[in-house]
């Protein structure tokens, strides 16, 4: 056999043995594992230090507005998300069509309505699976409004239902726009659709599934197949063609085909990111989301989780100062995390991996049990920062072990 000292040799036998499958993460998971870029060990972003000052003028401030000396439960966390009042800058990010996000979906719904957090709804659902009207599908598209709709209060929260290519084929926004189950999200104002232009798992490709052949057999008419995987068969979206003047033209035709819907774009991690959202907030976006290169939950060739796309931290240095409503995904299961993108101009972050993940642990309350601790370890951090709202964090709350040492 041949031996090659420092070179990836088990990548590549796996290769020779496997053929097409090995481009991909090994099937055997598929449907019970998320996938996603496993972030190097101390990314960007997590190098970064959070840095409470000596001393703390808003602390002396909040102390004069309360008669007291301010504590931590005195920080407030609410925020407009995309135009949804939320408890706290957080939202849910958009699950599919794979066997995680569909089996999880509706226990997912109902804890987010819940807690009043927007949710996005994502794409392919309707194509693979169905609308839910008609066909009464457990836990189709319509079964995750139902169950948030059921369980959301009154003024808080909001669904997002994102579109790609068959999404638009098979009419979905239409569908939800006259649907008489969203009439009290519309009505409200809690109701978006989001036009997806690309996801953080793979830049530039169309979403991806493997189906068995006779699942797949069922969806030719609608998706691109391979079946040179072996036992499966790779199902992929089109990922959609998008210049300025086009993303134009479709921020227009959904503003003035749903008037009283809200209007969210969904961006990949491109290396024109900011001038991208920019194009978006101009063309009347109320809330451009951006997948860093970690974001994901579903099925990507291997070689775009470690290789495709800006990472978050990169992101946010180059959209840098801006007025816009900025939603950001990535690797997001705790509070510091958060509270650096929260700091680097983000409006809000989004929960993906660790939704499912809470969830799939305990499908009643343990998306409720996640974001609780978020919730109190935002708190905590805002508050040993000497600030006690969102609006009042800045750069300066952070260190990076790349800033010029002075």
């Amino acid at each position: 056999m041949i031996r090659a000292a420092g070179f990836p040799e088990a990548a590549v036998r796996a290769r020779a043995r496997g053929g097409p499958s090995a481009v991909f993460p090994d099937a055997d998971g598929y449907g019970g594992a998320v996938f996603g870029a496993a972030a190097p060990e101390g990314d960007d972003l997590d190098r970064v230090r959070l840095v409470p000052p000596v001393f703390v003028p808003h602390r002396l401030e909040k102390m004069y507005e309360l008669g007291r000396e301010p504590l931590y439960s005195d920080v407030e966390l609410g925020r407009s998300v995309g135009g949804f009042t939320a408890p706290l800058p957080v939202f849910l990010c958009a699950f599919g069509s794979t066997q995680v996000g569909t089996g999880l979906g509706v226990a997912v719904s109902e804890q987010a309505g819940r807690l009043g957090v927007p949710m996005v709804i994502g794409e392919n659902v309707v194509p693979m699976h169905g609308y839910g009207r008609v066909d009464a599908v457990e836990d189709g598209l319509l079964a995750r409004i139902r169950a948030y709709a059921r369980a959301v209060p009154d003024g808080l929260g909001g669904v997002v239902v994102q579109q790609s290519t068959e999404d638009a084929d098979a009419e979905v926004w239409n569908l939800v726009y006259s649907d008489p189950d969203a009439t009290r999200l519309l009505e409200t104002g809690r109701l978006a659709f989001e036009l997806k232009v690309g996801q953080g798992a793979k830049p530039g490709l169309g979403g991806m599934t493997v189906l068995s052949p006779s699942v797949a057999a069922a969806v030719a008419d609608r998706y691109a197949l391979d079946d040179s995987l072996g036992d499966v068969v790779l199902r992929s979206s089109s990922p959609g063609t998008f210049t300025e003047e086009i993303l134009r033209q479709q921020l227009r035709l959904m503003r003035n085909n749903y008037p009283r819907a809200r209007v969210w774009v969904k961006l990949h991690p491109g290396r024109d990111i900011a001038h991208a959202v920019r194009v978006a907030w101009c063309a009347g976006a109320d809330a451009v989301t951006v997948d860093g290169a970690e974001g994901g939950t579903g099925w990507a060739p291997t070689v775009f989780l470690d290789h495709v796309g800006l990472p978050l931290a990169e992101c946010l240095a180059r959209i840098g100062k801006h007025d816009g409503d900025l939603l950001v995904s990535g690797r997001i299961w705790e509070g510091a995390r958060a509270l650096k993108c929260l700091a680097r101009g983000a409006t809000a972050v989004g929960l993906g991996r660790a939704a499912l993940i809470a969830a799939a642990e305990d499908p009643s309350d343990g998306l409720i049990r996640l974001i609780a601790c978020l919730d109190l370890e935002l708190r905590l951090l805002l508050s040993a920062l000497g600030k006690y709202t969102l609006t009042d964090l800045t750069d300066d709350d952070l260190w990076s072990p790349t800033d010029d040492q002075l």
